[in-house]
């Protein structure tokens, strides 16, 4: 786990400046902290502090609380011998001062031991012929021990701890999975897993019993015991039987809502209602049944809550990308039908309306905040988007009349130099109405250079407070060169993609240089969807531990993101075309790039992670002319071994054979004749990039003599968190690169050049581009770019 090492707090003034730190004091020498979360009004901090064994046998949580006031923090617990068990959930608050708490069970002893001799053997058995199809997942249990140890660590003892040092438990030992108090802290919402278990799915589909209980630990009723659900549909929008998304309302004390399928959870099934809502209170009375709140034709995706007057559902499906919002008013029943507010195909960013913003309540929850708009007497609320354009996004505020549709753009992200996001109410610490020339937001505001920094912005003036001051955090960068770049497609697709530059690069001076392509593909229904521009040329340039980024300090050019995507319009399936479109897309982004004179056409290298390492692949097969070597991180090459479906695929290899093996990069191992290098997690948890895969795709190219090498990171899994599996990455990337890519010389540039000019009515733009390039190659250029590249070693 990752963890904090501090906690610094700062309160905020009411002129919307920040008073000084205060330190929470009295943490163990090298305090691992996680779970850090608020008291509802303020006063306590609660959080995980990790401690670790002296035996070296690993690390256990405790809880531990800090006064805001004074910034002491202590135990919660009297006892040295409570631990959290934060396998599932971990600890939230009741009220003030009172904690739920996932503690290991005092009385768990200690841990099953394998047996040396089997008892027998492993059996698994269909012989009631049910269709059973799951995708290929990761981390399942595999016998009877991995059962029993999964029982041991999961099984939790939930209890209530008061400030003051007293515990109460709450219910048995059970396998708790999440716990909820209700908004009026009279009741605990749980929900369980137990046995049976299963081997061919994870543990989300094991039996699940979710029950009502009182904040002191009575038992009031179940609300469902579902049985285990490995036979859901592969198909996408396919769902569980029974009650699912069961919560408390935000809105209400204590008042229940979850949903129900009406197609038997298969989404191949024509029927109407799909869904249905139902709500209910914690404690109903003798004989009331659950009352209907809406029924919807397309798959439930959640309700937005405000009061009895207001609600937003929504529900989208797949197979259409169609995604509606609903109006209804909860607490009516028959004179207030639902109505569709919003209905739009959610592929379309540039008409997507915006989320309503939310204030929070005294109970601690969240719920639509209504704004008062001077005498009007009208319904508003604040919809805050990205603001999906042409000229890329530029978020927006929007006072919107619920009832009438009509809206007035109040705020908007200056979009020349800034990218400015909505990240939060602030005017809600009061009951009562909103009101608009009252408004104060919490936004972000950053550039190409400068990193995001937050602000209070006060309605009616609209003036930015600056509450922070964050240090860049990588000034060697600081000034890099960022543009976001518009090209197309032999097909006539719009794409797009970011293009950055080194500090101090200039291409008229310094020449092309070697190039690093990232990417990752996407699926889509039209064409016009496709080409929409998505992100902002004004976002700061974010650099996580293992970006490709960082090759902007080995003097490289980075293409991040060009947009790859696999088009089936209507009836079509966007993979039957996936090789002919990704290698279409991959064309034209190595030909903007050589055009603009920054790359060099054989100094290209492509790379991506999991389903981009997939495209890595791919393209190394089936367009060795555009790359000059590749790497791939925990990607699947094989789509065989994921028979049931995979990414955004839920065909089966038997409904779509021809498809699957295509997009299979190992059935084309053989024409890989550039170099590749592979690495993987060893324990990969994602469903399909099991670490098999690039076992077998090794073993492949190998066979045919392949310039390949494979690098498992011992215990990492589909991301990589050791500082060491970090490290080793950066330094097998970095020799790959510089040695395949910055040293090769084995294409000449014509020859690349020539190679990638198929698209037509472009080879006249081609060949001039590749004249440039040999233009600026005098001796002087050569002589600086060798000497630059020697000085990387």
């Amino acid at each position: 786990m990752s963890f904090y090492t501090g906690i610094g707090i700062h309160l905020l003034n009411a002129d919307g400046t920040l008073g000084p730190e205060k330190e929470i004091t009295g943490l163990p020498h090298g305090a691992k902290i996680n779970f850090v979360t608020w008291s509802k009004d303020g006063q306590h901090l609660s959080f995980s502090v990790r401690a670790d064994e002296d035996d070296d046998s690993g690390s256990k949580l405790k809880v531990w609380v800090a006064d805001v006031e004074t910034g002491k923090a202590r135990l919660l617990f009297h006892s040295p011998d409570v631990y959290v068990n934060a396998v599932f959930d971990n600890f939230v608050w009741v009220n003030n001062s009172t904690l739920l708490v996932c503690t290991i069970p005092l009385s768990r002893g200690e841990p099953p031991k394998k047996r040396f001799v089997p008892s027998g053997p492993k059996i698994q058995s269909n012989e009631q012929k049910n269709v059973i199809q799951t995708r290929t997942f990761q981390d399942l249990l595999k016998d009877e021990y991995d059962e029993d140890l999964f029982e041991y660590y999961a099984t939790t003892q939930l209890v209530v701890a008061s400030l003051d040092g007293s515990v109460e438990p709450i219910g048995p030992p059970a396998i708790y999975t999440s716990m909820e108090p209700s908004p009026d802290e009279q009741y605990i919402l749980s929900t369980s897993i137990h046995r049976p278990f299963s081997f061919i799915v994870p543990c989300g589909r094991f039996p699940k019993k979710v029950q009502v209980w009182t904040a002191n630990g009575k038992f009031v009723r179940e609300l469902c015991d579902l049985p285990l659900a490995e036979d859901i549909p592969i198909t996408f929008n396919s769902v569980r039987k029974g009650m699912r998304s069961i919560n408390w309302r935000a809105d209400k004390p204590s008042t229940l809502y979850w949903v129900e399928t009406q197609d038997g959870g298969d989404a191949k099934v024509e029927v109407s209602p799909r869904d249905i809502i139902y709500t209910q209170p914690a404690v109903p009375l003798e004989n009331e049944q659950p009352i209907i709140l809406h029924k919807l034709d397309l798959r439930y995706g959640g309700i937005s809550w405000c009061d009895d007057s207001l609600a937003l559902v929504y529900e989208s499906w797949y197979k259409t990308r169609k995604i509606r919002t609903w109006v209804i008013s909860p607490g009516s029943r028959e004179d207030i039908s639902p109505r569709i507010l919003f209905d739009r195909s959610s592929e379309d960013v540039y008409s997507d309306p915006g989320s309503p913003m939310l204030r929070r309540t005294s109970a601690g929850t969240y719920v639509i905040a209504k704004v008062k708009n001077s005498d009007d007497e009208g319904i508003y609320v604040l919809l805050s988007g990205i603001g999906a354009t042409p000229e890329g996004n530029i978020p927006f505020l929007d006072l919107f009349d619920i009832n009438t549709g009509n809206k007035e753009r109040i705020w908007q992200s200056d979009k020349d130099k800034y990218y400015e996001t909505i990240v939060a109410l602030m005017s809600d610490q009061n009951e009562g109405e909103l009101y608009l020339n009252q408004l104060k937001i919490l936004s972000s505001k950053e550039s190409k250079t400068e990193n995001t920094q937050y602000f209070i912005l006060s309605w009616p003036e609209k003036k930015p407070c600056q509450i922070t001051n964050f240090p860049h955090p990588y000034p060697q960068l600081a000034s890099l060169q960022k543009e976001m770049i518009r090209y197309q497609r032999k097909d006539g697709v719009q794409l797009t993609a970011t293009l950055y530059l080194p500090p101090g690069y200039d291409p008229s001076k310094d020449g092309p240089l070697p190039c690093l392509v990232w990417s990752y593909p996407g699926e889509f229904k039209s064409k016009d969807a496709a080409g929409q521009v998505r992100g902002s040329p004004n976002e700061f340039a974010g650099i996580g531990p293992t970006s490709p980024l960082l090759w902007l300090a080995r003097r490289f050019a980075v293409l991040s993101g060009p947009t790859i995507p696999i088009i089936g319009e209507g009836d079509e399936e966007a993979n039957d075309r996936y090789v002919e479109q990704l290698v279409a897309s991959a064309e034209a982004a190595v030909e903007e790039v050589i055009c603009r004179g920054v790359a060099r056409a054989e100094k290209i290298a492509i790379g991506g992670h999991s389903y981009g390492a997939f495209m890595a692949a791919n393209l190394l097969a089936h367009a060795p002319h555009l790359f000059c070597c590749g790497i791939a991180r925990s990607g699947a090459y094989n789509r065989t071994l994921t028979p049931f479906g995979f990414q955004n695929e839920d065909r089966t290899l038997w409904e779509a054979t021809t498809t699957y093996v295509e997009m299979s990069p190992f059935m084309s191992a053989h024409k890989i004749k550039k170099p590749i290098l592979l690495i993987h997690g060893e324990e990969d948890n994602n469903p399909g990039t099991l670490t098999m895969q690039s076992d077998r795709f090794f073993n492949a190219l190998k066979g045919h003599g392949a310039l390949s090498r494979l690098v498992i990171l011992p215990f990492e899994s589909h991301g990589y968190a050791a500082r060491e599996s970090i490290m080793h990455v950066l330094w097998e990337t970095d020799r790959w690169l510089q040695t395949y890519c910055v040293l090769n010389s084995s294409v000449d540039s014509t020859t690349c050049t020539d190679n990638i000019k198929g698209t037509e009515g472009s080879e006249s733009k081609v060949v001039d581009a590749a004249e440039g390039v040999r233009e600026l190659e005098d001796q002087q250029k050569i002589t600086l770019y060798y000497s630059q590249r020697s000085s990387l070693w």
